[in-house]
């Protein structure tokens, strides 16, 4: 049986992870957690990595390889990152079945932990 995958990666977003990988020298990939901050509470960080932490949970998408922090795992379960480029803005985007709303910038979110039973019942 294959472990559930805490977060997926769209193509577009794996692409531009191994861009990051390849432009830095001894980068091994990203970390994505998230920390209190903004109007709406939380907001999500992006962090190269050098030394993988064995604590976070690694994810692997066509050579694009992302961890994501112990303290995030519970808020992002079944989101999906992808990557994005508008005339307005470039960056990852999140999309997180876990958000409860965001502000009016967008640079700030409120999660909610994932609902594990649902999760498992989804999966059966």
């Amino acid at each position: 049986m294959s472990r559930f995958q805490v977060i997926t990666l769209t193509d577009a977003a794996a692409a531009r992870v191994r861009e990051i990988m390849a432009s830095r020298e001894g980068a091994k990939g990203i970390r994505v957690g998230i920390k209190k901050g903004g109007c709406a509470g939380m907001e999500y960080t992006v962090d190269l990595v050098t030394e993988p932490d064995p604590k976070d949970d690694h994810v692997e998408h066509n050579g694009a390889h992302v961890y994501v922090a112990p303290e995030a795992t519970l808020f992002l379960l079944g989101t999906e990152m992808d990557f994005e480029s508008t005339r307005l803005r470039t960056g990852f985007v999140f999309n997180n079945p876990n958000q409860a709303s965001a502000c009016g910038c967008g640079e700030s979110v409120e999660l909610k932990p994932a609902d594990l039973k649902a999760l498992a019942e989804a999966r059966a």
